[in-house]
């Protein structure tokens, strides 16, 4: 217990949830990645790359939550460089599944967009907190420029993630107390600029379609699939379900819940895994409750959820800006996309690509999610002053410990003699 306490030090309720979620994602990408077993020649292969990122993301979080928050501003200041690396990725990328989103330096791949995404939390929370020194205008203008640069480079790679990005600008903005008039009319001009967009996929011939990007033809299909309201029943046959091309994976995501009834198959068991292409990525979820039941679904909810809660309950006991709006955007990132990946598995919203925080499959994901949670038990030491009791010495505990008036020091209270003679006590001087 000793060790523990030492080793684990920081918020206890973020390790537990921590811990679970890395728990549930090994169970459950060990059985999801069963196709992928098949196809190599060793079958615990896909298994180790997981929890080799995991036990690398472990052992981040181990160290970063050992060092001061202050440390985490240079992870702001490496904003430019992140939206340049992201500038450079079409053009250099290394390509998997039909897309540039990936990086090669020195032999290590990594998404550039992961990088940009930690690194704009902290350039956030770092603009937030110069309130003493910056204006309003000033700081919705340095936000703005910034993370309006990043989205705008992810977006034309992966809308999903520029979303999300532009999602948690907003609410941090809010939280910041940036002034809601600037806020909406930040809304409406996007807005605004969606709905061009959608004019344009929609309307436009597809023989101009096929020139324009790639990416523009997935947007479409996906919404399309979503605001179908086809009933694709083959009432000829019987009510057969006709499964066809462009809902293959969301009709493979709903048997896989339908089937998961409230315990579930148990890991290992389920049966969609073999079908969905995203089982161990996207479509995990899915996964879970088939495996898990509704138990186990939202038993994975409530560790978010929690997760987001404990985070906020840190972020009350931050007695400056920085470490406050740092861990509010770190949390907000985690819970946010892992409500989004649910969303998408249940059928509630259209498919984006998000992996779910901490549990789905992933090299760069898996490693940056897990500095989040490194950020978080920082600022719970450092920032909260949760979880140092082990630091302090048994003195301290002492005083710590006793009783004090205050506006009243402790040696006015050990000067303070009580008069026996008339059963007074003389008055602490003023």
């Amino acid at each position: 217990m000793d060790l523990a306490s030492r080793l684990f030090k920081g918020d206890r309720v973020i390790w537990v949830i921590f811990m679970f979620l890395c728990l549930i994602s090994v169970i459950e990408v060990f059985s999801a990645t069963s196709t992928i077993a098949y196809r190599n020649a060793n079958y615990w292969m896909p298994i180790i790359r997981h929890a080799s990122f995991l036990l690398m993301g472990f052992a981040g979080v181990l160290i970063l939550h050992n060092l001061p928050y202050k440390v985490f501003i240079g992870f702001g200041l490496f904003l430019p460089i992140a939206i340049f690396l992201l500038a450079i990725t079409p053009f250099v990328g290394v390509e998997i599944n039909g897309e540039p989103r990936w990086l090669e330096i020195l032999g290590i791949r990594f998404q550039p967009s992961e990088v940009a995404k930690l690194s704009a939390v902290c350039y956030m929370a770092l603009v937030l907190s110069k309130r003493d020194k910056l204006t309003d205008a000033q700081m919705f203008k340095y936000i703005l420029i910034g993370i309006g640069l990043a989205c705008g480079f992810i977006f034309f790679n992966n809308g999903s993630t520029a979303i999300l990005l532009f999602t948690i600008m907003v609410m941090m903005m809010f939280i910041g107390q940036i002034k809601v008039l600037r806020i909406f009319k930040l809304l409406g001009v996007c807005v605004a600029a969606l709905v061009l967009l959608l004019t344009v996929l929609f309307v436009t011939p597809d023989s101009i379609m096929n020139y324009m990007p790639n990416r523009f033809h997935t947007w479409k299909a996906r919404i399309e699939r979503f605001s179908s309201s086809d009933d694709r029943l083959d009432t000829k046959e019987g009510k057969v379900l006709t499964l066809d091309d462009e809902h293959y994976q969301e009709d493979h995501a709903k048997i896989a819940i339908a089937q998961g009834g409230l315990l579930g198959k148990k890991p290992g068991h389920g049966q969609q895994r073999d079908f969905l292409p995203q089982a161990y990525s996207d479509f995990i979820y899915a996964i879970i409750i088939e495996e898990m039941g509704l138990v186990g679904g939202f038993f994975v909810l409530f560790l978010y959820l929690a997760l987001l809660i404990r985070v906020a309950m840190i972020a009350r006991r931050c007695h400056t800006l920085f470490p406050k709006f740092l861990v509010l955007g770190c949390g907000l990132l985690i819970v946010t996309q892992a409500l989004v990946n649910m969303a998408v598995a249940v059928g509630v919203f259209p498919v984006t690509g998000q992996p779910l925080p901490l549990i789905s499959r992933g090299g760069t994901s898996t490693v940056i999610s897990c500095v989040y949670i490194g950020i978080i038990l920082s600022v719970s030491r450092f920032g909260a002053n949760i979880g140092n009791e082990e630091d302090q010495l048994p003195e301290e505990k002492q005083e710590t410990s006793e009783t004090t008036l205050p506006g009243v020091s402790k040696e006015e209270i050990d000067n303070w003699v009580p008069d026996v003679d008339s059963g007074k006590k003389e008055q602490l001087s003023e």
